[in-house]
């Protein structure tokens, strides 16, 4: 296990090379996300789980204890992961009203332990999965991407 700093970013990030600008304000603005794990028997296992968008581009996933739990041990062991950030778009919204969006996220996982927590210190330990992204898939977010748009980022 590594150790590192922890370095968490705003929508408003410059020069992102994974993520396009409507991404990234979208996933500041989700407090959770679904992680998608390989166990020891090669079935899936996903989680909720908190998170934070880095200035890098890559994640961090974080929980109490975190270390302790099997999503930890899988991604040590099994490292390729994906991650799920969505929900309905508002009634409202000018892209996709009544409909689902999001963003899935296919990458490489490392377990850091940081300086500090990423996030909410009360409820969250220094430990965190790190993800790197590999793969993006968008869907609902951009006014003229039509259903998805995917690609390779690595």
């Amino acid at each position: 296990m590594a150790s590192a700093s922890t370095s968490t970013t705003s929508a408003s990030a410059s020069a992102s090379k994974v993520f396009t600008p409507t991404e990234r304000a979208y996933l500041a603005g989700q407090p959770l996300a679904r992680l998608a794990t390989t166990g020891p028997d090669g079935g899936p296992q996903v989680r909720p789980v908190g998170f934070v968008l880095n200035d890098d581009d890559t994640i961090d996933i974080g929980g109490p204890a975190l270390s302790r739990s099997q999503k930890y041990r899988n991604a040590q062991a099994r490292p390729q992961v994906a991650l799920v950030i969505d929900d309905m778009a508002p009634a409202d919204d000018p892209i996709a009203a009544g409909w689902g969006r999001g963003v899935e996220i296919r990458g490489h996982a490392e377990v850091l332990t940081l300086d500090a927590p990423p996030m909410a210190p009360e409820f969250f330990s220094n430990d965190v999965i790190r993800v790197h992204p590999r793969r993006v898939i968008s869907w609902h977010l951009e006014p003229d991407a039509g259903r998805a748009q995917a690609r390779d980022v690595d």
